[in-house]
């Protein structure tokens, strides 16, 4: 299969995916090799940041992703604007990053930090799929541990957790 199409073959999984896909995902599908997928993603993301349109090939979440072209947000704001916020409120903010800097947790170590339930938070948090039940604490109750998942890297932007800002990134120095 010449280069072209191998190109292609990639735009089309990537548009038709609807989530990243890592080059692992793309090598299983395909039937490239680990070189042969990642060259056509790296040719692929240079064809749109070189075309600049409303469509670009994002790396997110441990893999790549077709997404829109952020300059573009206003308009696209406009059109969803018929569906419910996608804004979390200050609580789910306060647990996600809980769950973010200190996974896995529990919910009890959850609400011992906030002085608070989080029965609440955390059903919502689950619901849109930012947080994960990822198993059992190995302690009295087996009570549920939560994490997050690619959903939570992908509306955050990120690569992968590593990308986090640190403490020290949110204190002023003087």
């Amino acid at each position: 299969m010449e280069k072209s199409e191998q190109i292609a073959v990639i735009e089309a999984l990537l548009f038709v995916a609807g989530d990243s896909l890592s080059i692992a995902d793309l090598k299983r599908l395909t039937g490239f090799s680990d070189a042969e997928a990642a060259d056509a993603v790296a040719a692929l993301t240079s064809q749109y940041r070189e075309k600049d349109g409303g469509m670009m090939i994002a790396e997110l979440a441990d893999g790549y992703q077709m997404v829109t072209n952020p300059l573009f947000a206003e308009w696209i704001k406009n059109l969803k604007k018929s569906k419910t916020s996608g804004k979390l409120s200050i609580a789910a903010l306060e647990t996600l990053a809980l769950v973010a800097y200190k996974q896995p947790i529990t919910k009890v170590e959850i609400e011992e930090i906030r002085s608070v339930s989080s029965d609440w938070t955390i059903k919502v948090l689950l619901e849109r799929d930012l947080i994960k039940i990822a198993g059992r604490k190995d302690a009295p109750g087996k009570p549920l541990i939560f994490t997050t998942t690619k959903e939570f890297l992908k509306y955050f932007g990120l690569k992968n957790l590593s990308e986090l800002p640190t403490l020290k990134e949110f204190t002023k120095e003087e």
